[in-house]
């Protein structure tokens, strides 16, 4: 049996806010889970928690990642055992090249595992990163240009899905990966997660939308509103908020919520 990121009962705040309140979720490796809600349901915050941005205050509940807990460990330990955050709006990195921050990264993770260790070597670096790159049908002079700097939204989105290749995590977030892609780039972004997907790999997809969803197909779609999940179901369930909205959620949830 695979790995899998268990999340109980977990309530969190920024600046004394409550913003999660009390979120239960299993995403298990070989598994799609797409998580829904409107805007200021807590759907980022969550993701944040999971990478653990010090940004936002764990008050109660637990995570356990393969069965350990996740709650203690820095942002890069949570990185290094396994958990990629696709963000949803990716910052530039000036003077330094695609390639040589996938370099780095990997170095980390392997100076992590033996302090001695030299990283990779640059030729095998080279081949691994030509592998990737060919797989994912992404030209070679993508790797020469600095981090996101003058990337368009596809593009930046497109460097991630790299990096998540590269760096073969357990599971992977995707933060609103479609915010802001048109339709051609939002194909072809999640062609290049489909190609990653498979036993080895969690995805959570986090959207507002049905759309990317007809690309990425779920496993499970979950809804999160005022902080919490209030509905688990198959992909028809994104099919009925594309039709619906959230209306329903907000007639069937919001007084139940608001007066416990």
């Amino acid at each position: 049996m695979g790995a899998k990121i268990e999340i109980r009962n977990l309530h969190a705040s920024i600046e004394d806010q409550p913003i999660l309140r009390g979120v239960n979720l299993t995403v298990e490796q070989g598994e799609i889970h797409a998580l829904m809600g409107p805007n200021g349901s807590g759907k980022s915050t969550l993701a944040n928690v999971l990478a653990g941005n010090p940004a936002f205050e764990v008050t109660e509940g637990e995570i356990l990642f393969d069965g350990s807990n996740f709650m203690d460990l820095e942002p890069d330990e949570r990185s290094r055992a396994g958990l990629f955050l696709a963000f949803q709006y990716p910052i530039s990195i000036p003077g330094v090249t695609l390639a040589n921050f996938l370099r780095q990264a990997i170095n980390a993770r392997m100076k992590a595992v033996d302090p001695d260790s030299e990283g990779i070597s640059i030729p095998a670096f080279r081949r691994l990163l030509k592998e990737k790159m060919d797989y994912l049908g992404i030209d070679h002079k993508f790797a020469g240009r600095y981090l996101n700097e003058g990337f368009s939204g596809g593009e930046k989105k497109r460097a991630e899905v790299l990096q998540m290749a590269t760096l073969e995590p357990k599971f992977a977030i995707l933060d609103e990966t479609d915010s802001g892609l048109d339709i051609d780039a939002l194909r072809t972004v999640a062609e290049g997660v489909n190609k990653l997907v498979g036993p080895s790999l969690g995805v959570l997809v986090i959207t507002h939308y049905q759309r990317i969803l007809d690309y990425i197909k779920p496993d499970k779609v979950h809804i999160m509103f005022e902080g919490r999940i209030v509905e688990s179901a198959g992909p028809e369930l994104a099919l009925h908020l594309e039709q619906a909205g959230y209306d329903w959620i907000r007639e069937k949830y919001g007084t139940a919520l608001e007066t416990e």
